[in-house]
């Protein structure tokens, strides 16, 4: 079936009723608040409910995926055959399995189908204990779901459907051989649904050698950026992110923004500093629970609060209209990552502010943006604490005018007096004062200072550095610098004199690519990755002279 067939065949209506579902979906479906099907929804819906077929489906985040393979798993699958597991869902980070957890919970209604989630972190006891007692729907991360299968704790022998979501950033993650090894343990009778939204030739190659015959369905459009969204970028030290954050929300008093993180731990400690500022701010990420969840978009989207800080897999499906701003508090791995966030501002005609604070370790993974993207993403100057209180001056004077008044002749008593004593510009520029006084503490501005990474790094000194890694994992000098670009974002023509040997290698950088690279691999050290399972660091400067 072809794209254009899929479209044409719900084309006699528009809402979840047109698919054939039961009434125990499209009640749930109702209660969740879902209308109209996203386009990547009309597309995958009827291959999967209507035809045998293994899919592949290529489409950006935040576009209704989850839904897409949910609710056919939900509807052709019969749970009440026995306890085996039935659905296995496998997905790059726990946040994501969280959230797919969530939305299984939410669309399975009153059905009595059992749904756990396998991952790092999450205890192990509890796993176990989930497991024993039968489930019929698994969502997991590939290296815990491995170490299951390693103990003979999970058995997949029974699978009816297999989800592969993600499956670029599990390949960019170094998850490719775990999630081979999985697939390995499921049934060749199985239907697989794979969902990515990039095609790299790793990915093709999974569903050449393991899905049978498959619909690829794609709604990746050519557009990348948004016209309405001015694009602009500081270059700071970390310690220098807060402050700038607190200049730019008071230097526009109309703010209303998401500020993207990398991390829920950076989530919780910026909505915290943030709302201990004073500010309306709160943070929304993987471990909220739905009730949570809506929660904080309710008052987020009646602009109770005006400032949502939150990451990537957290922001999924979050369309709230009006936004003025958003800010990459961090510089987001994957360059695609910066086009799903910038686009949830400047819509509907309205221009709107996408703002992205770049620190020394973020500079190549924000070059890798700006090639992506081939946008104008300007230098910014920082805002000055003069011109801030300027405008915050300028709106309490507006607000002031627009404020409808009734005589009160107590006020009118105590202003003819303060003008008697003070005299009334006096006066009134004590009431100014005092105002702007309370809405603003000036030590929070800290004084930051931009920065030049792009020229610090043509100066900085050759570094050579020493991998963990060689020939004995198949690397050559190509693949090396091809593992280290990958991963870091740093262009290959500035890795040189690369040596390989049988258990290590060599490579020159600049310091500041050095600093990137032992950053970005050593922070991944332990997990299961492409090459390396090591606990110790993968990356560290080398104590021989260069080698030439």
């Amino acid at each position: 079936m072809k794209n254009t067939d899929i479209t044409k065949s719900v084309e006699r209506g528009s809402g979840f009723e047109v698919f054939g579902l039961s009434k125990e979906t499209l009640s749930a479906i109702e209660k969740k608040g879902y209308t109209q099907p996203t386009e990547i929804q009309k597309l995958v819906l009827p291959v999967a409910l209507e035809t045998d077929k293994d899919i592949i489906a290529q489409a950006q985040t935040g576009t209704g995926k989850t839904a897409a393979f949910a609710i056919p798993i939900l509807e052709l699958v019969d749970f009440k055959v026995d306890k085996s597991i039935k659905a296995l869902i496998v997905t790059p980070t726990r946040e994501l399995a969280l959230q797919i957890y969530e939305e299984i919970k939410s669309l399975k209604g009153n059905r009595r189908i059992k749904v756990a989630t396998v991952y790092g972190g999450q205890s192990m006891e509890r796993q176990l204990k989930d497991l024993a007692r039968g489930i019929d729907i698994v969502v997991g991360t590939p290296g815990r779901l491995l170490d299951h299968i390693n103990r003979k704790t999970l058995d997949l022998s029974n699978v009816k459907y297999l989800v592969l979501d993600e499956a670029d950033r599990m390949l960019d993650m170094g998850f490719l051989d775990d999630v081979l090894e999985i697939i390995k343990q499921t049934p060749e009778t199985k239907r697989t649904f794979l969902f990515s939204a990039t095609m790299p030739k790793e990915i093709v190659s999974i569903a050449r050698k393991f899905m049978k015959d498959y619909e690829h369905i794609s709604t990746v459009k050519e557009e990348l950026t948004t016209e309405n969204a001015e694009q602009l970028y500081f270059e700071i030290e970390e310690d220098d992110k807060l402050p700038l954050l607190c200049r730019i929300i008071d230097m526009n008093p109309e703010f209303y923004g998401i500020v993207f993180c990398q991390t829920k731990a950076e989530v919780d400690e910026i909505a915290r500093k943030l709302s201990d500022l004073g500010y309306n701010a709160d943070g929304l990420h993987g471990d909220y629970s739905q009730s949570q969840r809506e929660r904080v978009l309710d008052k987020f989207k009646k602009k109770q609060l005006n400032i949502l800080v939150t990451t990537d897999v957290a922001a999924r499906g979050i369309d709230i209209e009006g936004l003025t701003h958003v800010i990459n508090y961090s510089v987001p791995r994957d360059p695609e990552y910066y086009v799903h966030r910038i686009g949830r501002t400047g819509r509907a005609g309205k221009k709107g502010l996408a703002i992205t604070f770049v620190t020394r370790s973020d500079y190549y993974h924000f070059t890798r943006v700006k090639r992506f993207t081939k946008a104008k993403i300007a230098k910014d100057k920082i805002p000055m604490v003069e011109d801030i209180l300027n405008r915050q001056l300028e709106n309490v004077v507006n607000t002031i005018k627009k404020e409808s008044y009734v005589s009160n002749e107590l006020f009118r008593q105590v202003a003819q007096k303060l003008i008697e004593e003070m005299g009334p510009t006096e006066a009134v520029e004590m009431l100014l004062h005092t105002l702007l006084k309370e809405k603003i503490d000036v030590t929070r501005y800290g004084n930051i200072k931009l920065k030049d990474f792009s020229k610090q790094s043509e100066n900085n000194s050759t570094v050579r550095l020493f991998v963990a890694l060689g020939s004995s994992k198949g690397l050559d000098k190509k693949r090396l610098v091809e593992y280290i670009s990958e991963r870091t974002g740093i262009e290959p023509k500035n890795i040189n004199n690369v040596r390989v040997f049988e258990t290590y290698s060599f490579i020159d950088v600049n310091e500041a690519d050095a600093d990137v690279i032992m950053r970005t691999l050593n922070k991944n050290t332990g997990k299961s990755g492409r090459y390396s399972k090591s606990s110790k660091p993968l990356v560290q400067k080398a104590r021989e002279k260069k080698v030439n």
